[in-house]
């Protein structure tokens, strides 16, 4: 029985383009929508939901939608109501994790669990992997409880039961024996980790044919948003639930995928095309959002990955030129960003709230967020906290506040077990008792237990007294040394004796986010290299009025967000900083081409997002302990198209023009090389040579294609990856 329509389906799809109107009225069917960037993909999602219980008769509970957060599904349901003038009672819109934990608590005879199982949150997660290792008296030293737990998630991210867990080497067979442990755990408990809502729902549509025929006839229709953004496990479960019907619609831009990282794999994009080799693809290249020099420029950045030309239009008009600025270094970057956006503000061309400015990695937002408090602009920071807030920043910002003021007990109690020292509760507990009882803070008692510690010999049990004369004598040395050493040496110091660089790896989830925030580290230093010897007390009040300014009130306001971040966001007008080798790309993306082609689908990413005017901005130098660091534009930049940009883009490539005409002109030959690219000659390699890797040793080469005069080779590495990489950069040594 048809929901109806406020008034008829035809009014229902007036405002769609002709492609949207072929997706959303298109036949049952697999079906593939390539939706370039603000080409409204969530619209045509939303129509076709709507259109299928409007003219197909298509009950709300057959259908399942699928999105990637839950104010994505709130919005979607949102959107139908107001288009059906109907509620969708029973529709199904949410999460791939909240639909197998509803799927899980609906069947609890085929899992060990009963539908009221918990979902342990990541603090549980953690706990319970720490006993699982103390179970099976596993050190934490050489196996820390993050590194170990992200294993186990990547692990079942992969469809990768304990069983199933590679075994090829020491530490795999022994994260194998803890993931078999954690996992009895969570059944003991009768919980499930965020991982286990998808892994437990594919192996049921598995292993019961019954079940997975049941939903495959409850969800008759399966819709995907942001498809370039699953991972293999989700992937595997729509095919199982669509792979009877196969009235499957997918949305999603292979050019948009930047969470690999994450474990996204676009190339189930690909995947879709050879399971469902039926599927009608239908493209939208009609975008909504940006100008068309804005649109041109995106375009040239993406087209390298692409044999065939990207296709983009709008109607909205060629628009203002891209804008490349070239800047001395970070502190003049900041203040071209905040003069611009108060000059256009001041003539009327935009409001404060129009403005976004992205970079690639957190640490950069603190250069601009100092800019924006010296002119009293307030701004919003998504997608992390402000640089000051930050854990690594406020731990370090706080040994450097009890040195100065040893009273400060907020601080001591932030820090007195970072690194981990074995001080817990009960010995905290003594020390600030016996030092309520001298009428001390407890800082001062540390030093002057340092000082005289025979004193405190017979006050605290032997093991109490060793963990904290051990601390007591680091604070009273680093004190001792603040008068003579400056905020910088004093700082370096600290981190070199508590081996703070250590304990972020250690406490990481992955390589990356401790390179993230050991990057927060060095981004505090050259802020404390700033300063002069005796200038710590300046530095601290500082720091202390940056802090404590409000700078996340509501109102118009101007954002600052990293490029993953932006995802899925748009702005009036928008900076994208720092676009200098080492940054974007990202230094360690240079030697994994994949890596390397995602740092390019990111800067695309990020010029999407603007609608109006679009700002590169080039940096020259960074400032860096006392000198200038020079930098290099980055190699994407060249990608440009000239006559969609104006400003700096030919002095930071004088010779772009020519070197495309000689490109044009020769068949073959070497490929021009961009600043921050080796211009060393490649070693010829071939299939079966053995090699040896900087980073990732030993290695077979078992494919090799020729590109442009360079080679793309495949390496298989003995410790079991296997990486994609550039013969003319990759640090490669021909052993045999």
């Amino acid at each position: 029985m048809s929901q109806g329509l406020p008034s008829s389906l035809e009014d229902m799809l007036t405002g769609l383009n002709e492609k949207q109107r072929e997706a959303v009225t298109a036949a049952p069917g697999p079906i593939l929508v390539w939706a370039g960037p603000g080409s409204g993909k969530t619209r045509v999602l939303t129509y076709r939901v709507a259109y299928l219980i409007a003219a197909h008769d298509v009950p709300p509970w057959r259908i399942l939608a699928v999105t990637f957060t839950n104010k994505a599904a709130r919005e979607m349901r949102e959107r139908l109501e107001n288009l059906l003038g109907v509620k969708a009672s029973g529709l199904t819109v949410g999460t791939f994790h909240a639909f197998c934990a509803r799927m899980l608590r609906q069947e609890p005879a085929y899992h060990p669990f009963t539908e009221r199982f918990v979902i342990a949150d990541a603090e549980d997660q953690r706990r319970l992997v720490k006993q699982a290792m103390e179970d099976l008296r596993i050190s934490d030293t050489f196996y820390p409880v993050r590194q170990v737990h992200a294993a186990i998630s990547r692990a079942k991210n992969a469809g990768q039961w304990p069983d199933d867990f590679p075994e090829n080497d020491l530490r795999n067979r022994t994260i194998k024996q803890v993931y078999r442990r954690y996992q009895e755990l969570l059944l003991a408990s009768r919980a499930l980790d965020f991982d286990d809502l998808l892994l437990w729902a594919v192996r049921l549509l598995e292993e019961h044919p019954g079940l997975r025929r049941k939903y495959s006839e409850r969800y008759q229709h399966i819709l995907v948003d942001e498809f370039q953004d699953t991972n293999a496990l989700q992937y595997h479960l729509v095919k199982l639930l669509a792979q009877e019907h196969r009235n499957i619609f997918v949305v999603g831009d292979m050019d948009q995928s930047i969470y690999r990282w994450r474990g996204a794999d676009y190339r189930n994009l690909e995947r879709f095309q050879r399971d469902f080799p039926e599927a009608r693809i239908i493209p939208l290249e009609e975008n909504y959002r940006s100008t068309q020099y804005i649109l041109d420029a995106a375009m040239g950045v993406i087209r390298p990955l692409h044999k065939k030309p990207k296709r983009l239009y709008t109607r909205r008009g060629q628009g203002r030129k891209v804008v490349v600025k070239r800047v001395r270094d970070t502190y003049q970057e900041a203040t071209f960003v905040v003069e611009t956006i108060l000059e256009m503000v001041r003539t009327g061309q935009a409001q404060l709230g129009d403005f976004a400015i992205m970079y690639r990695t957190n640490a950069q937002s603190r250069v601009m967020e100092d800019r924006f408090l010296e002119y009293r602009i307030p701004y919003r920071l998504v997608g992390a906290q402000r640089f000051y807030g930050r854990r690594e920043v406020k731990d370090l910002l706080a040994y450097l506040r009890l040195l100065y003021n040893p009273a400060d007990e907020s601080s001591l109690l932030r820090i007195i077990n970072v690194p981990p020292r074995g001080i817990g509760m009960k010995t905290l507990a003594a020390l600030r008792t016996q030092a309520q009882r001298m009428g001390l803070s407890a800082g001062e008692l540390l030093l002057d237990l340092a000082a005289h510690p025979e004193t405190y010999a017979s006050t605290f049990n032997r093991r109490v007294f060793n963990v904290l004369k051990h601390f007591a004598d680091q604070l009273a040395s680093w004190q001792a040394a603040m008068t003579r050493l400056s905020p910088l040496d004093l700082l370096d110091r600290i981190l070199h004796d508590i081996e703070y660089k250590t304990f972020l790896r250690e406490t990481s989830r992955h390589p990356e986010e401790a390179e993230t925030r050991w990057e927060n580290v060095m981004e505090l230093r050259r802020l404390v290299a700033e300063y002069p010897p005796s200038a710590l007390e300046q530095f601290l009040e500082d720091v202390a009025l940056m802090s404590d300014q409000d700078t996340l009130e509501e109102g118009d306001a101007p954002t600052l967000l990293t490029l993953h971040a932006a995802k899925g966001l748009e702005f009036p007008v928008v900076f994208i900083v720092g676009l200098v080798e080492g940054l974007l790309p990202h230094a360690r993306s240079t030697e994994d081409i994949e890596a390397l082609d995602e740092e390019r689908r990111l800067f695309y990413v990020g010029i999407t997002r603007a609608k109006d005017r679009l700002f590169l901005v080039v940096p020259e130098t960074r400032w860096s302990f006392g000198t200038y660091e020079p930098l290099n534009p980055s190699r994407f930049l060249k990608d440009l198209p000239p006559e969609a940009v104006s400003g700096d883009l030919e002095k930071l490539f004088p010779h772009l023009k020519k070197k495309k005409k000689r490109r044009r002109a020769a068949a073959k030959g070497a490929s021009s090389t961009s600043p921050g690219e080796s211009t060393r000659p490649a070693p010829r390699y071939r299939e079966g040579m053995r090699v040896r890797h900087a980073r990732w040793g030993l290695g077979t080469v078992v494919s090799v294609e020729e590109a442009g005069g360079d080679q793309i080779l495949m390496v298989a590495f003995d410790t079991g990856t296997t990486k994609p990489l550039l013969a003319s950069m990759a640090p490669l040594e021909i052993v045999g």
